[in-house]
């Protein structure tokens, strides 16, 4: 058995959105979320969306609170008008292409025409759509439903968008006979035609076929009426479950096609399942033998002739033309715009601005008259791509060269890093900022520019090419000699100024100081060593500095950190005596002593001999790196920044204490005999006797 699955089967472009919207909505909270009516014509994929949270409702007036999803037919426009005034949050997820329907049912009917609707007047699309005018509306399924009309002056005729064309073709020509003025519009979902031509082409080559899709369902209705016409064995189920498999056995070939409301799991279960069958082969429809894929063409050049013609009744656009239209509606992704054409356009939120973060409803409102520019003809769902940053993208390169010429300083986002340089948006165009016109100072790291505004001037320009080069560098130049000039009349040795860290290296640390750089020197940092800059400073670090020299001629400024606060020696030796006992930590160990830390930046020697009473060998054999001691200042020598100490002297110093606190104790026992004999009188001494 042999299985060609229809190249157009499943979800489409609306029920999708539906369907991820309704998602997005439970995954933030499922609780009070409703849709009115099924969301979709697919009872399997609608009771997986109730079994994650969301409720069917009938009857909108039995709730006073929460969220409810319009389905993708959409309803009648009162229905929704008095869903919003009872306070309940409306989430629109109508089909687009409804939507767009809807909107010139509308417009026309103001005009003054009767709507005729090619479709069945109890579907829900229908309903909604019929609402929409305000003029008498007729709905036709058959001829004779046209043949019942009544001549009228002005006719526009539309078709539900699930219809089949050659339908809506052979009713509209009947129709048009009963208007003096009469405007058609095939409103035939792009994704509806593409599923029913892939139907036909692979009901034409099946022995059975098998459409998979709500049995309420319009459109799957229509694959199966299309199934019918080119193969004599036609199931129609709503899932595998509804087919008895072994019945397939005696098909040498199977057809798959699925309705716009079918999910790919109900589709992928079904093949599975018969794949299952005895091992059958399933190939894709792209897998035709090359005769039929000729006859397909054929068959594509004449329904391309009959477009052709159609688009004769409308205007003519081309890629690239700028026209103007009317917003028909705005979500947070697009915008959907009439242009007088047989399909609307979309303008999707890349095209709406080169800001990423824009938001459409924050540009556009529903009615709005704009300009567009037109991207192309067909997106793959019916609709023109248009784009509204490209006509202001024309009109801000003509302001540009006048900025260019005036020699302007303007205001330039960075949107991204690129090599070599930066990408910044200047009046609604993206320019190149080289890296080395980023700043008149060195540059490691041009990310920390991503998402900054930045004042630049021109350098190159071509409208012709397209080319528009920047340069902060410039700018900053002029700045700076101001800043510079400033700064050098200021400077004088030993004054404290303000300055911010730029940069490390390994020999100290450069500091701005408004125009021109300082140095300090890692021997300047820190009264202590210091083995790295990053121990004492980072870049970005505000700091005071104290100038210690600078010349101008060669453009040297010397700074010094440590310079301005007190030296760690000087407030220790002030505030300590020598014989103090004082705490400290070993920092390093040598084999005539220890090195004990007392203070930050102030170090004592502990000699070898002056660790124990008792011989030490080592200094290693006692102590360690880390630990904290005791020890006496046994000498300060303030020329020459030396301090001695003794652990033996405190050990000595503690041993005397301990004697005098023992000496204390005994005479304190000796006073309290005597206190006792006193206590005792002379007839205690005769009575004892």
């Amino acid at each position: 058995m042999k299985i060609i699955i229809a190249e157009y089967s499943g979800f489409c472009f609306g029920v999708k959105r539906a369907v991820d919207m309704t998602i997005s909505q439970i995954e933030s909270d499922s609780n009070n979320l409703y849709s009115y009516g099924p969301l979709i014509h697919n009872p399997q994929e609608v009771k997986r969306l109730e079994d994650k949270g969301l409720k069917t409702l009938d009857d909108y007036n039995t709730i006073d609170d929460g969220r409810v999803i319009i389905r993708t037919h959409g309803v009648p426009k009162k229905q929704e008008e008095e869903m919003n005034s009872k306070g309940l949050y409306v989430l629109d997820s109508t089909c687009p292409y409804v939507k767009a329907l809807q909107k010139r049912v509308e417009d026309y009917s103001i005009k003054g025409y009767n709507i005729v609707i090619v479709g069945d007047s109890s579907h829900p699309e229908v309903i909604a759509i019929s609402s929409y005018s305000q003029c008498d509306v007729y709905i036709v399924d058959n001829i004779d439903d046209v043949n019942a009309l009544p001549n009228m002056d002005k006719i526009c005729i539309v078709s539900q968008t699930t219809n089949t064309k050659e339908k809506f073709d052979t009713l509209s020509k009947a129709i048009k006979k009963k208007g003096d003025v009469v405007e058609i519009f095939n409103t035939i979902c792009n994704a509806t035609k593409n599923h029913q031509d892939s139907t036909k082409k692979v009901a034409q080559l099946v022995d059975a076929m098998i459409v998979i899709g709500g049995y309420s369902s319009s459109n799957t209705k229509k694959l199966v009426e299309i199934s019918n016409k080119y193969c004599n064995r036609v199931y129609h189920i709503e899932s595998i479950r509804d087919l008895s498999l072994q019945d397939l056995s005696i098909f040498n070939t199977i057809g798959i096609t699925a309705g716009a409301s079918t999910p790919d799991w109900i589709i992928k279960e079904a093949v599975v399942a018969m794949g299952n069958v005895n091992n059958n082969e399933i190939n894709n429809q792209n897998e035709i033998d090359e005769q039929e894929q000729l006859d397909d063409q054929t068959q594509l050049n004449s329904q391309n002739q009959m477009m052709e013609a159609m688009e004769n009744t409308f205007t003519r656009i081309h890629s690239g033309d700028v026209i103007k239209g009317k917003v028909i509606f705005v979500t947070n992704n697009e915008v959907m715009v009439n242009i007088n054409y047989k399909s609307d356009g979309i303008i999707t939120r890349d095209e709406l601005s080169n800001n990423p973060d824009a938001n459409p409803k924050d540009f556009y409102s529903e009615g709005d008259d704009i300009e567009v520019y037109v991207i192309k003809h067909d997106d793959g769902e019916g609709n023109v791509v248009l784009s509204t940053k490209r006509v202001e993208l024309i009109k801000n390169w003509d302001k540009l060269e006048e900025h260019f010429n005036n020699k302007d300083t303007l205001e330039a986002k960075v949107t991204s890093v690129v090599k070599g340089g930066l990408i910044a948006i200047v009046k609604g165009v993206n320019g190149f900022i080289p890296a080395s016109h980023v700043s008149v100072k060195y540059v490691s790291d041009l990310e920390t520019f991503k998402g900054q505004t930045l004042g630049v001037k021109i350098i190159d320009f071509d409208k012709i090419k397209k080319r528009l080069v920047l340069s902060r560098k410039v700018i900053e130049r002029e700045e700076y000699k101001v800043k510079k000039d400033a700064l050098w009349v200021s400077l004088e040795e030993n004054k404290i100024i303000e300055g911010t860290v730029v940069r490390l290296t390994n020999f100290g640390a450069f500091v701005d100081l408004g125009g021109v750089d300082g140095l300090i020197h890692i021997s300047d940092l820190s009264w202590h060593r210091v083995k790295h800059p990053s121990d004492v400073v980072k870049p970005g670090d505000k700091v005071e500095v104290q100038v210690l020299s600078f010349d101008k001629e060669k453009n040297r400024i010397s700074l010094g950190l440590k310079q301005t606060i007190e030296e760690p020696w000087v407030v220790f030796t002030n505030t300590v005596n020598i014989g103090d006992v004082v705490e400290g930590k070993i920092v390093n160990l040598l084999d005539f002593g220890a090195f004990v830390r007392l203070e930050s930046g102030v170090d004592g020697l502990l000699h070898v001999s002056q660790i124990a009473h008792e011989h030490v060998e080592k200094p290693t054999d006692v102590l360690k790196v880390g630990q904290t001691i005791e020890v006496k200042i046994m000498d300060i020598n303030n020329d020459e920044r030396k301090i001695s100490l003794s652990m033996k002297e405190v050990k000595t110093q503690q041993d005397k204490i301990e004697k005098k606190e023992d000496a204390l104790e005994e005479v304190n026992e000796e006073d309290t005999i005597v206190n006792e004999d006193i206590d005792t009188t002379i007839e205690d001494i005769i009575e004892n006797k």
